[in-house]
């Protein structure tokens, strides 16, 4: 046989496992069935996005402002088409045209084993690595929810490390390649958190191999190393500017950006701040011990809606304070078995962030007996990730790191940060498996750190069953419901009943996962003995790991990936394309502009699907109309702002929780001359003024943007719509003496202009959140028009940077090959 087709063949059959893995992880889909994901559909991204399809269907491409969610706001931040030279679609590519979601499990593992390949470990230890990092619960339930830009942000993430690798191992052509096209992927799946965790492994590693060089004295591959990782991270950064520059200049005006103003109740009151709020940014934040679900998956109870036993100890408690055993039974489905961080009201856990038990074992065991500038990489950002992932149960170090490290007070959700460990977990466990089973004198080496193995796995045990004596079994959720009236005495003895049981079971169950842990720790080690005393072969013994990590990872992720949350697309889609017979009423109106306010609909983009809604779900809104919803809408809506914001239908529930339509004729339209014009100092003030004042016939204008507004009482001016669409609205208006107008509209200055009469004129910033416009005297065509400026400029130098990746991967890869059979000739000759 051919050397190459031989050499090819272990390649080829990792894929078909990768493959055969994938369609029967997500077999469904073979069926015909889509994936029904929580977050994606009517009521999340799907329902703020169709407004932009439907655009595009009939003019061929996205617009740049949605109209559809929180009256309005940027739609490059919903749905964002670029310019590429590449073509093909490298993601489909990588991911065989597989449909999703076997594509993101696909595409996960091949990058996985790719940075195996690199760093030249046989290929079966590949195989382990890539299904236990593809698998690791955290995947499946961010693409049960329909997080697929983080999850293929996670997938690239391996073969953006093995750029960097082959470039820091003196691979210099092939590595300039492969971390370009992985800078490319990462950077573009468009996920910035996640992004910003491989960074910090990548400056982990990098770090580890500088001291490394420095020790050596070699200067010129120091140069080289950081010149060309610098070269691949740029061209990427040119591939996302499109995305990068657009998201950076709307998240000055965010929730991101900080804040001006605090509002608690009718309380408002001027702040200044930088990023997200400390209390807001730490939510999602795991308990001191969580991190441990990494290797005991039900550690903390598994998810928030994970139930009780039907054994409870809370049956028992009540029980024995006089409640009825069947009154007992009912009440503990209402129950949670999750008692990590996320158990205080308003957070949610989804599952476990589990790797793998057998992951985690080897990789402490690597941790302890392995050498070298990778380990201890890998050994630092596990620890950050999980200082990190400890939020605000960790406070004074996380506080630091909002307030200090660069960019992070724009993200939220610390318990997000193990996906770092997900990554070098696995990674160091591979690392181990080759050096105990694989390396040249792995059996000498074996021999010689067999002892400090089995203090490692004494170590695990010593830790787990301090934990297990230890802790207090509290949540806080214990404290809330404390708060809950269950005796109409007002004792609070039959909450302190259930707490009670809720530890005692909580003890039981950490107990039960040491018990597994303590079984999966005796079958590593089984395996490790028996490649010691040669029972077993190395490759069957990884082989052997390999099965149990998947179907261990497989039993655990079906848990929450379940194929009963698969539909079949005929009925998705007439689910996201039926109207409700309250959807159909507003539609009969043909009004070029007015909005629907539905009540609680905050987190809920259902009506943005068919209609423009005040409400809605993004995670990063326009500051100052997060504002407004905090002072106005958090109770019963203001009928002035409702007013101003054009809104001519309100949904309620009434008592039975049927939808109904309530019309409101009083919405001002889409833009109106007022009387007045009233100046205030600063937002403190135009944000109260504007739930005490009639919209309808004052403006409140800072005094820093007035500049010329004014008003003059006349009554028979008149402005209208002439045409409304995403990007671009025509007015026409009358006045005999010129004034000042109010259009229903979102301020944002970076990117909307007016023109009268094609005449450019000053937007002002008015009633905190609206345009204003100063219109002179006579008739005028007015247009207002959506022309960012950077999305133009970041399209530019994503479609240049594009060719460049062509150009790097075509002529790295050649002269890779150049290079390596000029090595050839000369060993030959």
């Amino acid at each position: 046989m051919n050397s190459r087709i031989k050499n090819a063949v272990p390649h080829v059959v990792a894929i078909l496992i990768f493959l055969l893995v994938a369609v029967l992880f997500c077999k469904p889909v073979l069926e015909g069935k889509t994936l029904n994901q929580h977050d994606t559909g009517v009521t999340g991204w799907r329902g703020s996005a169709q407004n932009a399809f439907d655009v595009k269907e009939k003019t061929g491409s996205f617009p740049l402002w949605s109209t559809s969610v929180f009256s309005g706001m940027p739609n490059y931040q919903i749905a964002l088409e670029g310019k590429s030279a590449l073509p093909i679609d490298l993601n489909k590519v990588m991911g065989l045209g597989l449909p999703k979601p076997m594509n993101f499990f696909f595409i996960a593992c091949v990058c996985f084993y790719i940075l195996c390949v690199v760093l030249r470990f046989h290929p079966a230890i590949g195989i382990l690595g890539a299904l236990a990092f593809a698998y690791s619960t955290y995947n499946p339930l961010i693409v049960s929810g329909g997080h697929e830009t983080k999850m293929m942000a996670i997938a690239y993430m391996p073969l953006l490390l093995a750029g960097l690798l082959l470039i820091y191992t003196k691979r210099y052509w092939i590595g300039l390649a492969v971390a370009t096209l992985g800078a490319m992927f990462e950077l573009m799946a468009n996920h910035p958190q996640i992004a910003y965790y491989f960074f910090i492994v990548a400056g982990a590693v990098t770090i580890a191999y500088l001291v490394k060089w420095i020790k050596e004295k070699d200067v010129k591959h120091i140069l080289m190393s950081v010149g060309l990782s610098a070269i691949a991270a740029l061209v990427g950064l040119g591939c996302y500017a499109l995305a990068f520059m657009s998201t950076n200049e709307y998240s000055k005006y965010t929730m991101r950006g900080g804040k001006t103003l605090e509002i608690q109740g009718d309380q408002v009151k001027a702040v200044s701040t930088k990023g997200l709020d400390a209390d807001y940014a730490m939510q999602y934040s795991m308990s001191k011990v969580e991190p441990l679900v990494m290797l005991m998956p039900k550690a903390v109870g598994g998810s928030s809606g994970t139930p009780l036993e039907a054994d409870s100890k809370v049956i028992e408690k009540l029980t024995a304070a006089g409640v009825p055993e069947m009154q007992a039974s009912q009440f503990i489905a209402q129950l949670p078995a999750y008692w990590g961080g996320m158990s205080t009201p308003g957070e949610y856990s989804g599952g476990p962030a589990y790797i793998g038990a057998i992951i985690f074992i080897l990789a402490v065991i690597g941790f302890v007996v392995i050498r070298g500038p990778l380990k201890w990489a890998l050994l630092a950002a596990t620890l950050i990730s999980i200082l990190m992932a400890w939020g605000k149960y960790f406070f004074g170090f996380n506080e630091w790191l909002l307030n200090n490290l660069p960019l992070y007070n724009k993200f939220r959700a610390p318990s997000m940060a193990l996906v770092i460990a997900q990554f070098t977990m696995p990674l160091m466990a591979v690392i181990t498996v080759y050096n105990l089973f694989f390396k040249v004198g792995s059996g000498d080496f074996l021999k010689e750190h067999f002892k400090k193995i089995l203090y490692a796995l004494a170590g695990i045990t010593a830790v787990l069953v301090l934990l297990y004596i230890g802790q207090g079994y509290s949540a806080a959720f214990d404290q809330e419901f404390l708060k809950t009236p269950l005796d109409p005495s007002g004792s609070d003895t039959l909450n302190r009943a259930v707490i009670a049981g809720l530890k005692a079971d909580r003890q039981s169950l950490f107990g039960q996962q040491i018990l597994r842990a303590l079984l999966f720790m005796a079958l590593v080690l089984g395996i490790i003995y028996g490649v010691l005393k040669k029972m077993l072969r190395p490759v069957l013994a990884v082989a052997l790991l390999a099965a149990i990590t998947l179907i261990d990872l497989w039993v655990v992720d079906k848990t929450y990936f379940k194929d009963e949350q698969y539909v079949d697309k005929d009925e998705l889609q007439m689910a996201e394309a039926t109207p409700s017979s309250i959807d159909q009423q507003i539609l009969k109106d043909k009004d070029p502009h007015f909005r629907v306010y539905q009540v609680g609909g905050m987190n809920d983009n259902s009506v943005s699907y068919f209609h423009r809604s005040v409400l809605g779900y993004h995670p990063a809104k326009l500051r100052i109309y997060q504002d407004l919803i905090e002072k106005y809408f958090s109770g019963a809506p203001n009928e002035q702002i409702l007013n101003a914001l054009d809104v001519k239908y309100i949904i309620a529930s009434d008592q039975q929780g049927q939808q109904q339509l309530i019309p409101n004729p009083n919405a001002y339209g889409a833009a109106w001359f007022v009387k007045a014009v009233r100046p205030v100092p600063g937002n403190v003030e135009e944000l109260r003024a504007i739930g005490t004042t009639n919209l309808k016939d004052t403006a409140i204008v800072q005094q820093s943007f007035i500049g010329n507004a004014a008003a003059t009482a006349d009554s028979a001016a008149t402005i209208q719509l002439v045409s409304y669409a995403n990007d671009a609205i025509e007015y026409k208006s009358s006045s005999a003496s010129g004034g000042f107008a109010v259009f229903s509209e979102v301020y944002y200055p970076a990117g909307w202009n007016a023109y009268i009469d094609g005449k450019k004129a000053e937007i002002i910033k008015t009633n905190y959140f609206m345009r204003g416009l100063m219109i002179p005297a006579g008739e005028h065509q007015i247009r207002m028009a959506f022309e960012p400026e950077k999305v133009q400029r970041g399209m530019t130098i994503s479609y240049i940077s594009s060719w460049l990746v062509m150009l790097i991967v075509i002529g790295g890869f050649a002269m890779q090959w150049w290079v390596d059979r000029k090595r050839k000739s000369v060993d030959n000759s």
